[in-house]
Formats: C-alpha cells, structure tokens, sequence
C-alpha cells in the first residue's frame, strides 16, 4: 500500500478528496496539517453527525493506493488542475505490511459494564468475574459497549433486571441493549432501526447470544412495552418524542441515551407534554435520562 499526501486549504478539500476518490483511491483521510502545534484547530461534532466543516484550514489530504504507480499518476493529474490551486504534494509514503485483522483486535478488549457484567469480543476469553456476558465484536452496526452512552445504558438494565418484561429497543444498531435486556430476563424484545443492516446485526449478534430478539424496522414496534431503551442522538430523540412515549405502558420506563450533559434542560422540555425526564447518570459528558410512567 502506498499514501499519497497533499496539503491542501479547507476550501479545496472536497474537490480535491472527490477528484482521488474518482482516481481510485482506495480510502481518503484527512488530517488537520497543524495537529499537536499552537496553530491546531479544534472540529467539535457528535457521532454520527456531519462533520461541522470538510477539513481545517491547513489540511493534510492523505488516500491509500494499492501501488505507487497509481499514487504517482493522481498526483501528476491533480497537479494541473484548477481546483488544486493553492494545494501542493507532499510526499508518497509506503505503508508497511502488517496483519490488519490482528491490529484491529487488539483495539477491542473487553468492556466492564459491572464488575459481574462484561462485554467480550469472541477472540478474548471472559475475565473470571464474569457472571454475565455479551459476546459482541466490532461491525457496521452502531453499538460495541465501547461508548459511554451504551455502557449507561447496559448499567440500567444490569441494576434494574426486566424481568418478565416486555421491552423495546429503537434504534437498536448492533442489538447490544436489547441483548442485554434478554439476557436479563425479558421475556420479550423488540429491536428497530431505520437502517437494515442494523437489523441484520441485530439478528446475527442475538443469535450468537443465544437470546431471542425480534429485529426489523421501526413499525414493527407496536403496543406499550415495560421499558423502552432509545439511544440516539438528542436532535432525533427530541422529535421521537410522542413516539417513545406512547410505547411506554403504565408503570413503565423510558431510559433516553446519546445525550451530552449541556442538552438536559431541551430534553426535559421536549418530553414534558407526555412525561418528567430526570438525569439518572452521567459518564464522560454524555448523560442518561429515565422517566417512569404512573400507573
């Protein structure tokens, strides 16, 4: 493999990024040029949000090729352009072989949701003090328990068991909530997401688990359940919110997650026609929010 690198200015950086991709680049990075000096620049965003801007300033343009002929020829045919004015090559770097699958395991260890409680990648064996285990490895699929939105979230269940419980799990990503809900105890799960692979993931990583979980898109929830698990982002949960709420039966809850700290109070407020939404944890700056409906 083969890194073709550019500096390039903000303005330049979706043309140039699309004019590599057209040249078939195999991926394409970009990097602010000024990381770890006084001038670097800080991009805040939220997961799963478009970027607040297509690069910094001074950005550092990197796309892998599989040869350095190919690497060479994009250069030489960038060069000329108009929309690379301003924008100059770098360099060419090789990029060493290594064993990918390996370097990416070892990024996954397993995850103490409680001392009892762990999530375990299938290449790691449980820690001895585990009592209760989802085995789940990184995919497409939002959720691995690396998060402190879904570790939240996992806490909840782990501290009050559904037990006996109908349960539902919207947006449900990778399957990880309503896996843990069933391995609790419920004694039934629904899964939704808007994005089918999502609900394959959901079904292949409840089958791995041994746990039965009914996956598919968001209209097959239907009814009230006894606790309804959403972890999303604030922007959609304020929107979800009649919906969410209309699924919680009396004496039911519903534990809100993918929230930063500073977006309580709009919460609070987008709920309060249907129920009272409090802070029942917090991790890192993201929080979690729960309310019960009365009876």
């Amino acid at each position: 493999m083969h890194e073709l690198r550019l500096l390039c200015p903000e303005e330049r950086v979706e043309a140039v990024s699309d004019a590599l991709e057209a040249l078939d680049a195999l991926s394409i990075s970009v990097e602010d040029a000024d990381a770890r000096t006084p001038a670097e620049q800080a991009l805040f965003g939220e997961p799963g949000m478009p970027p607040p801007k297509e690069g910094w300033q001074r950005s550092l343009v990197i796309a892998l090729f599989a040869e350095e002929a190919q690497a060479r020829e994009a250069a030489q045919l960038l060069a000329p352009q108009d929309f690379f004015q301003g924008c100059r090559f770098i360099a060419i770097v090789d990029v060493p072989e290594q064993d990918w699958v390996r370097l990416t395991q070892s990024q996954f260890e397993p995850v103490e949701i409680t001392p009892s409680f762990w999530i375990v990648p299938t290449w790691h064996e449980p820690p001895a003090q585990a009592e209760q285990v989802i085995r789940l490895d990184p995919g497409l699929a939002f959720g691995t328990g690396t998060h402190p939105t879904t570790r939240m979230c996992l806490r909840w269940i782990a501290r009050r068991p559904p037990a006996g419980q109908r349960v539902l799990d919207y947006g449900c990503g990778s399957g990880i909530l309503a896996i843990g809900a069933a391995k609790f105890g419920a004694a039934a799960v629904d899964a939704v997401d808007i994005d089918p692979a999502a609900v394959q993931s959901t079904e292949a990583n409840a089958q791995a688990n041994h746990v039965q979980v009914r996956a598919g898109l968001p209209d097959q929830a239907g009814g009230q359940y006894d606790t309804v698990l959403a972890n999303i982002l604030a922007t959609p949960l304020k929107v979800l919110a009649p919906l969410l709420c209309g699924h919680v039966a009396p004496g039911g809850a519903l534990v809100l997650a993918g929230i930063l700290a500073r977006q309580a109070d709009e919460l609070k407020e987008a709920y309060a026609p249907y129920l009272q939404l409090e802070v029942a944890d917090e991790e890192e700056g993201w929080i979690l929010m729960t309310a019960r409906r009365s009876t």
